[in-house]
């Protein structure tokens, strides 16, 4: 275990840390998703796991938290049947599920249309920690093919679910929290105002801040292009969120 998971693990009480690991309770902070020992998880949800998958699994403890996601979910849709891997998709724990959308993510058969058709339950869960795991584990299909991407996220910005909104903003920032960035967005994030336009006034905070965030990414590459876009949709919405997200989207153009 890593320093920081060790030091996160002395501020958790020991009961929810052993009810964590045992994958009966769900993370509700940060430190907490970080404190979770995933071998042990893995014990507790797949005792009588494939040979190969536990070592596998057991490596990916030396990696940090987002490749150890990745390589977990990867070395789960290489070992289980599909219907054993779907199961852990509705599990009690939010890092099971997060393995199940890293497997998903790994899942190179299927198309970008059956990519988010499937993961839109996760991008709509209930726990914040699987809201960011799918994001990141669908990413780098995403960029992969970033017109198509585009196109069939935008429908998700009408969702009634804000968590679905924000995941069509969220997924393809161009400098994505723990993610590799996107080049093309930092260069010409032009490409994405199909996405980002629908979400100007979005009444939500949580889908606000993602939008104000993905304009302040492109801003530190692009800063005409982001105050060119503010200025526009403050000439074209009086709405409190638009002049919110105009605020916060500009926040690091001197």
């Amino acid at each position: 275990m890593s320093s920081v998971g060790a030091r996160k693990q002395s501020e958790i009480s020991a009961v929810h840390l052993a009810a964590l690991n045992a994958g009966q309770a769900e993370s509700r902070t940060l430190s907490e998703a970080l404190a979770i020992d995933q071998v042990a998880l893995f014990d507790a949800v797949l005792p009588h796991a494939p040979e190969g998958l536990r070592e596998t699994v057991a490596a990916a403890g030396k990696l940090g938290i987002l490749k150890r996601m990745a390589a977990t979910g990867a070395a789960l849709l290489k070992h289980l049947p599909p219907e054993q891997l779907d199961t852990l998709a509705t599990h009690q724990s939010d890092t099971v599920r997060g393995w199940w959308c890293f497997a998903l993510g790994a899942d190179t058969t299927i198309s970008t249309l059956d990519l988010l058709a499937r993961a839109q339950p996760l991008a709509n869960d209930h726990s914040f920690a699987v809201r960011e795991w799918v994001w990141m584990a669908l990413r780098p299909r995403l960029v992969d093919d970033l017109e198509t991407s585009i196109e069939l996220l935008v429908p998700w910005t009408a969702d009634p679910a804000e968590n679905v909104r924000r995941f069509a903003s969220e997924s393809l920032r161009p400098r994505g929290v723990w993610a590799s960035h996107i080049g093309v967005f930092k260069t010409h994030p032009a490409l994405a105002e199909p996405l980002l336009e629908p979400l100007r006034a979005d009444p939500s905070r949580y889908v606000q801040d993602s939008v104000a965030n993905w304009i302040n990414d492109a801003s530190k590459t692009a800063p005409d292009w982001a105050i060119a876009i503010c200025q526009r949709w403050t000439e074209q919405s009086a709405a409190e969120s638009t002049a919110r997200i105009v605020k916060r989207a500009l926040r690091s153009i001197k």
